[in-house]
Order: C-alpha cells, then sequence, then structure tokens
C-alpha cells in the first residue's frame, strides 16, 4: 500500500474518538444504548463485544454522526477528533464524514450500486482515481486486480467479494477513523484472517485508528489491543426459545426419508459484456428428507449461485431442479405457488431482502396469508410464535428493518422463511451476525422442525464447527465444481466439531 497519509491527517498520540456516558432513545423511549463508553486511539484495533442488539451498530454509527431515524441523544458526548459529532451542522459533518472517518456496515453489499462495475465503485470515492491506485485497492483486500473482475458489477460478485469491494472503498477515502461492524462475517477463515491482518497493518503502518463490532472470540483474541464488552448493554430480553439448555455438539441422528431435494448437471453464467461466463459446472446435489447438508467452499467458489440457481432466483444455463421428483421450472416466476412455499431461501443479506417500507410483523404477516397458512385473524398471534421461536421479543412485530441490530435482521429474516411452512429450507450464512448463544438456539429450533416435519436443510457456512455439528452431509466447492462430497464426518473427520 502506498504510503497514502500526509503529515498532520491521522493524530500522531491521544484519541481519536472518546465516547462517554452515551444513552440513545429510540422515539418510543426504548433505550438503544445505555451509558455506551469508547476510547479509540491512531494505531489500534479496538473491538465492541457484546450479545445480538446489545448496541454495538448503534455506538458505532453514532461516532460517524449517525443515529438511527427518530433516535436522540438523551446524554454523554462523542468526540471525533476533537469535534462533538452529534452537535456539529449538517456542512462540518459531511466534511468530515467524508474526509475523516469511513463506516462499513454489517450489510455492505445492500450500499453498492447494483449498475455500476468495481472499477467505477471504487473511482467514485477515492482520492486517487488512477488505474494504478484501484488495482493497489484492490490487491490491498486480496481481490483481483484484472480488467476482468473490474468490469464485474456487484451481483457478479459473491457475498465475501462485496464485502471487500466496500472495505476497498472505505479505504480509497483515506480515513483517519475506520469504522467496521462485523468485517469478517460471512467469510471463509483464510479470507477472515487476511482481512484481520489487513487492519492491523492498516493501524500499524498508517496510524489508523480501528474499531470493529464482532462476535468472533478468537478473532478478537488475536486482532484486538483493546477490547470494550457491551454486554451490560440494555440489550432486548431473551426470548424462552434462547434459556433452553445447550445440547451436546454433534448431529443429532434423527430419520432420513427419500430425496426430496435433487440437483442435476447444474450449470450457471453471469452476463458479461454480452457473452455468458460460466460460474458453476456440472453440479449435482441430493437432500433427502429430514437430513442437512452442508455447502462450503472458499469466497466466490460459486455457493450462493447455486442455491439461487436452487431457489429460482438465477436462471440456469443448464440441468434440473426436482422436488419430491417433480422437475422445477427454471426460474421462480415459472413455478406454482405451493413449489415457491416449499422450496425457501433465507439469503446472506437481510437487510436488502426485507421490505424497509414494512414492519417485522406485516413481513412475518404475508407469507402467512399468501400462502394460506394462517387466516387474518389467526396471523397476529402465529407471527407472536414465530418472533419467539427466533428469539425476538413480541414487540418486535411493531419494529421496521432500520430498527434492528444486524443480528436481529437475520433472525427476522429467518422467521419469515418459517413463516411459509417449507419443506426444504436453504440458509446461506444465517448465524455470521450472530451471537454464539443465540446462533445455537436458532440451529437447535432447525433442528427441532427436522425433526417434527422432516424439514430438509441446506447449510451455507464458513464456519467448519458450525458445518461439522449440525450436517450430515457434505458438498465442497472450488471455483463453481464439486470437489469432494460425502460424509461430513468422512469429510472434515471426526476431529472437527472440536476444532
Amino acid at each position: 500500500m502506498p504510503q497514502w497519509y500526509p503529515e498532520g491527517q491521522v493524530p500522531g498520540s491521544g484519541q481519536a474518538v472518546r465516547v462517554t456516558g452515551l444513552t440513545v432513545a429510540a422515539p418510543d423511549g426504548r433505550l438503544l444504548l445505555d451509558g455506551g463508553s469508547l476510547e479509540i486511539r491512531p494505531g489500534r484495533v479496538t473491538a465492541l463485544t457484546g450479545p445480538s442488539g446489545c448496541g454495538k451498530t448503534t455506538l458505532l454509527r453514532a461516532v460517524a454522526g449517525v443515529l438511527p431515524p427518530g433516535a436522540r441523544r438523551t446524554g454523554g458526548r462523542v468526540e471525533l477528533l476533537g469535534q462533538d459529532v452529534l452537535s456539529l451542522a449538517p456542512a462540518p459533518l459531511r466534511a468530515l464524514r467524508r474526509h475523516r472517518v469511513a463506516y462499513l456496515g454489517q450489510d455492505p453489499g445492500s450500499g453498492l450500486n447494483p449498475r455500476m462495475k468495481v472499477r467505477r465503485l471504487l473511482a467514485e470515492v477515492a482520492v486517487d482515481r488512477s488505474p494504478d491506485a484501484v488495482r493497489a485497492l484492490l490487491a490491498e483486500v486480496q481481490l483481483p486486480t484484472d480488467d476482468g473482475f473490474m468490469g464485474r458489477r456487484a451481483t457478479e460478485l459473491s457475498g465475501g467479494q462485496q464485502r471487500r469491494v466496500a472495505l476497498a472503498r472505505a479505504l480509497a477515502r483515506r480515513p483517519a477513523v475506520l469504522l467496521l461492524d462485523e468485517p469478517t462475517a460471512g467469510l471463509d477463515p483464510r479470507l477472515r484472517d487476511e482481512i484481520a491482518e489487513l487492519l492491523r497493518h492498516l493501524a500499524a503502518h498508517h496510524r489508523l485508528a480501528v474499531a470493529l463490532s464482532c462476535h468472533d472470540t478468537d478473532l478478537v483474541a488475536r486482532l484486538a489491543d483493546d477490547v470494550t464488552d457491551l454486554s451490560r448493554a440494555p440489550a432486548a430480553p431473551p426470548a424462552a426459545a434462547l434459556l433452553a439448555a445447550p445440547r451436546a455438539a454433534g448431529p443429532r441422528e434423527l430419520p432420513v426419508g427419500e430425496p426430496r431435494l435433487t440437483v442435476s448437471g447444474l450449470h450457471a453464467a453471469f452476463a458479461r459484456r454480452g457473452r455468458a461466463v460460466p460460474v458453476l459446472h456440472d453440479i449435482g446435489l441430493t437432500v433427502a428428507a429430514g437430513a442437512s447438508t452442508g455447502i462450503v467452499g472458499a469466497s466466490g467458489s460459486g455457493k450462493t449461485t447455486l442455491v439461487r440457481a436452487v431457489v429460482g432466483l438465477h436462471r440456469p444455463t443448464g440441468g434440473a431442479v426436482t422436488l419430491d421428483g417433480v422437475r422445477l421450472a427454471p426460474a421462480a416466476h415459472g413455478r406454482t405457488r405451493e413449489q415457491r412455499r416449499r422450496l425457501q431461501l433465507v439469503p446472506q443479506d437481510p437487510l436488502g431482502t426485507l421490505n424497509p417500507s414494512r414492519t417485522v410483523g406485516e413481513t412475518l404477516g404475508r407469507p402467512l396469508r399468501l400462502h394460506r397458512r394462517a387466516g387474518r385473524r389467526e396471523a397476529p398471534a402465529r407471527v407472536l410464535e414465530l418472533l419467539e421461536q427466533v428469539g425476538l421479543p413480541a414487540g418486535f412485530a411493531d419494529r421496521y428493518p432500520h430498527e434492528l441490530s444486524g443480528g436481529q435482521r437475520q433472525r427476522a429474516s429467518i422467521a419469515r422463511a418459517l413463516a411459509a411452512d417449507p419443506d426444504v429450507l436453504v440458509c446461506d450464512e444465517v448465524t455470521s451476525a450472530l451471537d454464539d448463544r443465540t446462533a445455537d438456539a436458532v440451529m437447535d429450533l432447525l433442528e427441532d422442525l427436522r425433526e417434527s416435519r422432516g424439514l430438509s436443510l441446506v447449510l451455507i457456512s464458513h464456519d467448519l464447527r458450525l458445518v461439522a455439528s449440525r450436517t450430515e452431509n457434505l458438498l465442497v466447492l472450488s471455483a463453481g465444481r464439486v470437489v469432494d462430497s460425502g460424509s461430513t464426518r468422512q469429510i472434515l473427520g471426526p476431529g472437527a466439531v472440536a476444532r
């Protein structure tokens, strides 16, 4: 990386950020953060930890001068580079955010313009827009620097690639303070470690003040110089589903039926510059009724494209998808409503898929009525039941997506898929923004559904311990091809759960 920062751009010592006793209240009086404090120093990495909903995102966004819509500061102070950001007038606040601080949210892919190519996404915000500088940014975040990659649009990138492009955009502005909300969620272990090393490099060599929220305790221990724990903040009270005793590690032995979902000879491509660029090659997969199957592979290996093709959101160029022996139309709009109900996807990016204009209750009620799982009178009670199942209090039915933390949005997305009462549930990194306790409770719920009604589960995850303990069969992808498949225990080994 070039020496980006001229003398005086980054404070040489002292505190870049100081938050003391910050209390933030929602319009209805709920406390989103109560007495939060934080110090971020140049040249150091500070980690924010705590359960989902404890206020980590609210605190990071407050440092950037952004509070949730309608929320207000009722106490405390936020100083960024010597200025109280929550008291700044709009013009100087915009200048501060444009030149001195960068914030990267939990769903960075949703902030990438889908019509822009990678080259333009970076040049749009970069201090140095030269081709060499853009390539240096991509190389710094471990992305290809060839014209083919820079010519892709955001929709042609994997979740991990979108996250790294968003990080490159943040770095392109040469900020003095870098704020990241779960920056390694959804990344494979190798890329997670590379991003962690990059953050260490930025702090050590460029004197950046770096703060991040993170649920990965191992990563925090290796990466952070300082840790601020928000566990005592007023997180939402856990529902009964989260209070159950933890279960023993290892996949439960559940009765498995006949093949329910079959994928054979599947090929898929992206259109680029008027031609089809293959991304999946002759993929085969069989999931039996009541079975759990994991899909793993490096970021960009084709995992998300595969499951989007299976549920009809990405039209394949060849092959077949069958459900209980019935061949499904390639695109979702060509399938019957009943076929769409039976095959549900929980996507990697919940913020981009939850309608921002609908409350959580309205979002859950729609599939209940659409698929005739509950009448108009029964729907409100069923909505509350779904919320309780995923560990969200009843009051969340009246909240909008922007009023939820990343982990809460993820659970709302799971509840929406379950509202359709599916036979096959495809989960793409559904625990990446959840703390360990909540993730275990959500996975216990899915296993209960497998046991009680023969739900078939397809689980994409970079967390090999989760895959080893929660799936029976495994599909390993690399560069859009199957490189291994079979029993999870045989592929990962009997000791994988403990690793």
